[in-house]
């Protein structure tokens, strides 16, 4: 980074309130895309941008540039902004800290990465489908370099540098008059992946699920692979959000100390995880990471917190105010949300079941009840524990927060899916509809 544009900035915003925040980011990434058997495209991009947040008599302020030459400017139009809004005693900045060491989010083999390297990695899935008999429809890697800088009024520094790699394919085979498809995706902070592994799964899943059977409408049990649970389980860790709390938009409102969920589930948000997609030594606001315990043997124990939501809620940020990029302003958000069982259930242990792969249209669940309806895909029935048929379309529904009280690991391993760290999951009873 330039030398101290953060602290020059922060020296300006100062002339005009007593209180600023200054976030610089700079990313230097590769992205490579797949598209029909070969690679489309390839690019590196850089990006380098800063955002400053001023509060002038109780008011926020927020403005961002990626002209550095003139900060000024931005400076100004932060201190603007905070004149037109509305004063909130909500608003602070976090004074200065102690960070925790991070271990595990920096690679210097992805910092040197060219573009290269990552096209032959693109061409490795590629070539290992057609040895597979596979069409690779779509895929790409991404790559990047990324660093980030607080500071504020209040004495902050907080500066953290980091990498990530991830690897994704979507694969057809012949399926009579149609195709079978299949996709598989990883990512790691280090340069690890597997290029042939990826897509030697996928082709497999996509092979496994050739002559999918009709499958009768049942409540019975369902097995969902990491893909399918963490698409559900966005829904619910949004309930643990401090901000859906005070709206009332959770339905774990007024349930502290309460059971909500399974007593076999503990849930924790670790931003100080080793290896961990979101790990930092702080937030985006430059408050320290930290792990929260939110789940104990199914009570519910703690919400996760930004400045904002814990001075309206009279406690202490989690280290949970994330941000999207230098143009956003932080708002609460997860780190590594880890799903840790105490107990597991097998495929060997279930007659009657399902296997589900992915979903689609998860989006769609209710965000409040949790109420889902989504479509099964690369689903495989379960007979006397063990993996019978691929089926054909079909739906599953039912309720997030219900199916989580009634829930076990379906093994120990364990992978990160975005921010949510989890194993295969074992759901008593959801409503498959064939």
């Amino acid at each position: 980074m330039k030398e101290d544009i953060a602290g020059e900035t922060l020296e300006l915003a100062l002339k005009y309130v007593d209180e600023a925040e200054v976030y610089l980011e700079k990313e230097d990434k590769i992205e490579v895309n797949v598209q029909n058997q070969k690679v489309d495209f390839a690019k590196e991009i850089s990006s380098y941008g800063l955002g400053i947040r001023v509060i002038n008599e109780g008011s926020m302020g927020f403005a961002h540039t990626t002209d550095l030459s003139n900060l000024e400017k931005t400076v100004e139009n932060a201190v603007f902004n905070a004149k037109c809004n509305e004063a909130d005693p909500n608003f602070y900045f976090t004074p200065q800290s102690k960070y925790p060491e991070v271990y595990g989010i920096y690679d210097k083999k992805i910092r040197n990465l060219d573009i290269v390297e990552a096209a032959d990695f693109a061409k490795v899935m590629i070539q290992t489908a057609v040895e597979k008999e596979c069409q690779a429809t779509s895929g790409g890697v991404h790559a990047g370099y990324y660093t980030t800088e607080i500071v504020n009024s209040e004495g902050v520094y907080a500066k953290d540098t980091s990498t990530y790699f991830s690897g994704h394919i979507s694969v057809n085979i012949p399926d009579g008059d149609g195709v079978s498809t299949a996709h598989e995706s990883d990512t790691s902070r280090f340069k690890d992946l597997d290029p042939e592994k990826l897509s030697m799964e996928a082709c497999q899943l996509a092979r496994d699920s050739r002559g999918g059977k009709s499958i009768e409408t049942a409540d019975i049990n369902v097995l969902l692979e990491c893909d399918a649970a963490a698409s559900l389980i966005f829904t619910l860790a949004n309930a643990f959000n401090a901000d859906n709390v005070q709206r009332g938009r959770s339905i774990f409102v007024d349930k502290i100390d309460k059971n909500v969920l399974s007593p076999t589930l503990n849930i924790y948000d670790d931003g100080t995880l080793k290896k961990g997609l979101n790990s930092s030594i702080s937030d985006g606001e430059g408050f320290p990471s930290q792990k929260t315990v939110l789940i104990e043997d199914g009570v519910l124990k703690n919400f996760i917190y930004d400045l904002y939501t814990a001075r309206k809620s009279k406690v202490q940020s989690t280290g949970n105010g994330m941000r999207s990029s230098y143009a956003d302003t932080p708002s609460v958000g997860f780190s590594n949300f880890i799903l840790d069982f105490n107990e597991g259930k097998e495929i060997s242990e279930i007659e009657n079941g399902l296997k589900v792969k992915d979903l689609l249209g998860a989006h769609t669940a209710n965000p409040i009840s949790g109420d889902f309806s989504v479509e099964i895909m690369n689903g495989f029935k379960i007979e006397n524990g063990e993996v019978a048929y691929p089926i054909k379309k079909a739906m599953l529904s039912g309720n997030i927060f219900q199916a989580f009280t009634q829930v076990w690991a379906a093994s120990a391993e364990a992978k990160q899916m975005g921010p949510f760290i989890l194993p295969p999951i074992v759901v008593d009873k959801l409503r498959v509809v064939g």
